[in-house]
C-alpha cells in the first residue's frame, strides 16, 4: 500500500512540474486570436489527465497548484485572480459531468473551457464592470474551440498514461 502511495506521490509531482512547463510554454506562444485572455490552454491537459488517473482531489489540487505557480511566476494578481476563477469553476463542472458517466473526456473537457471562461468573464464584470458582457460570446466560441481541442490531445494522452500507470503501478 505505501509504495503505491509513494508511486501516485511521484506521478502526481510530475504532472505538477509538467502542468509548470506547459504553463511556461504557453507564455511564450502569441496565440491570442487577437482577442485578450483567449490561450489554448495548454496545462488543462495535464488536469484531464489527473482528473481521470489520479481522482478528484488530487487533480484539484494539482488545478490550484498550478495556477498559483503559473500566476506567482508568469503573471500579476489580477491574471491569478481571473485564472483561479476559471480553473475552479472549470474544475468542478468537468469533475460533476465525469462522475454522470454520459460525457466522454472530449465533452468533459469543452464544459471545462466554457465553464473557465464563465468564470472569468464574472471576476471580469465585478472588477470592471457589467460593460465587458459582450466579450462572453467570444469567449463562449473559444471555450468550446479550446476545450475540443485539449479534450482530443487529453483521450489520445489518456490512453498513453493509463498503460504506463498499470505498468507501474503492477511493479
Amino acid at each position: 500500500m505505501q509504495k503505491v502511495q509513494t508511486k501516485k506521490m511521484a506521478l502526481f509531482g510530475m504532472l505538477v512540474a509538467l502542468a509548470f512547463i506547459l504553463s511556461y510554454v504557453e507564455s511564450l506562444i502569441p496565440f491570442h486570436f487577437g482577442v485578450p485572455g483567449v490561450k489554448l490552454g495548454l496545462a488543462n491537459i495535464v488536469v484531464l489527465i489527473g482528473l481521470y488517473t489520479l481522482g478528484t482531489k488530487s487533480a484539484f489540487a494539482l488545478s490550484i497548484i498550478r495556477v498559483l505557480l503559473a500566476g506567482f511566476t508568469f503573471g500579476n494578481m489580477y491574471t491569478m485572480w481571473y485564472s483561479l476563477a476559471g480553473a475552479m469553476l472549470s474544475f468542478i463542472c468537468m469533475a460533476l459531468l465525469k462522475r454522470c458517466k454520459g460525457f466522454s473526456i472530449v465533452g468533459v473537457s469543452v464544459a471545462g473551457g466554457v465553464a473557465h471562461n464563465v468564470g472569468q468573464i464574472t471576476v471580469a464584470m465585478i472588477i470592471l464592470g457589467k460593460n465587458i458582457m459582450y466579450y462572453f460570446a467570444v469567449l463562449l466560441v473559444a471555450g468550446v474551440v479550446t476545450g475540443t481541442l485539449i479534450g482530443i490531445i487529453g483521450a489520445s494522452i489518456l490512453k498513453q498514461v493509463r498503460r504506463a500507470f498499470k505498468i507501474i503501478m503492477s511493479e
